[in-house]
């Protein structure tokens, strides 16, 4: 069953066409991968999910539905309910999304009261055992500590303690493993993953890193100017990539490098600017397969195998 269904969101900010006829569905308890360069439109796409669209741009959508109820309105006062009920984020830097003058349990448990019209006891005791579960040692003592005494790995922990405090059935996470070393990030993306399946909610995870991908998503969206250009199972965009920007970020992986030495592919050019879009396929000026047609027309969704879609006019020549 389906939990988000996305058909044909676009967004346009002044003139320019921001996002495009994004569309995709998600599942209950799936994980699903936003990735693409900065400038793609993942997180612009999350924020549009979360009523957050930016001041003044114009969304439309032929449906955006969580579960059986439509999304509110941008705008509409009714988000100030659904934000942490029912669609929660996780933002990129934990510094600068909590408040560095208030203690983490004043924050946590201004969640419980609202949201959940628990008393400030019954908040404090909440705020323990979310803690708790998400294995913050001396989690009682902690509640009275600011952002600036955790370490990074701890403070994250604390943003998905604020995100799930209400048990939301769709939970995004904004590249939350950015400023994280390795070891943290992967007990991070462990914790996330588990949370989610116990609440029976589903994860979006907006990244650059296709390790992450590969490993925890289970569904991809491969964005790019604004546009869904690839989407399959994490395995098959992995390891079966069929469009050539997709081929070309998984390239330039060191993983993917012929030897321990050898020099990186990298990605020329860049991804175009909103005020910068091309009429045809938004990725020909950094395609070595374009031709005329791409330059003129652009390639629509198109299913292929397993259950994957592609937009690329020429992909079944390319991948001969």
């Amino acid at each position: 069953m389906s939990l988000l269904y996305v058909d044909q969101l676009s967004l346009r900010i002044g003139d320019n066409a921001a996002l495009r006829d994004v569309s995709f569905s998600l599942r209950e308890g799936e994980c699903r991968a936003l990735v693409g360069e900065s400038g793609s439109g993942k997180s612009l796409t999350a924020l549009c999910l979360l009523g957050l669209a930016p001041r003044g741009s114009q969304l439309s959508a032929r449906q955006l539905r969580l579960a059986e109820d439509m999304l509110p309105a941008q705008g509409s006062r009714q988000w100030q309910s659904w934000r942490g009920r029912r669609v929660a984020m996780i933002f990129q830097n934990p510094m600068t999304a909590l408040n560095p003058t208030r203690t983490i349990g004043a924050q946590l448990g201004e969640v419980f009261c609202l949201h959940r019209g628990m008393t400030r006891k019954q908040a404090k005791q909440a705020s323990i055992a979310l803690l708790e579960r998400l294995a913050i040692p001396r989690a009682e003592a902690r509640l009275s500590r600011y952002p600036f005494e955790f370490s990074g790995g701890m403070l994250q922990r604390v943003m998905i303690a604020l995100a799930v405090a209400c048990q939301p059935q769709l939970l995004i996470a904004d590249e939350p493993t950015t400023a994280l070393d390795v070891t943290i990030q992967a007990q991070i993306l462990e914790l996330m993953k588990d949370l989610t399946k116990r609440l029976g909610a589903s994860l979006i995870i907006i990244t650059h890193n296709l390790g992450v991908v590969a490993r925890y998503a289970d569904r991809v969206n491969v964005m790019y100017a604004g546009r869904i250009i690839e989407m399959g199972t994490a395995q098959d965009i992995y390891h079966n990539p069929r469009h050539p920007y997709t081929k070309g970020l998984l390239a330039a992986l060191p993983a993917k490098a012929a030897a321990p030495k050898s020099r990186l592919n990298a990605l020329g050019g860049q991804v175009p600017s909103i005020d910068a879009m091309p009429p045809g396929c938004r990725f020909a000026n950094r395609c070595d397969h374009a031709t005329p047609l791409c330059q003129q027309s652009a390639p629509p969704m198109t299913p292929r195998d397993n259950g994957a879609e592609i937009a690329c006019h020429h992909w079944r020549v390319i991948d001969d």
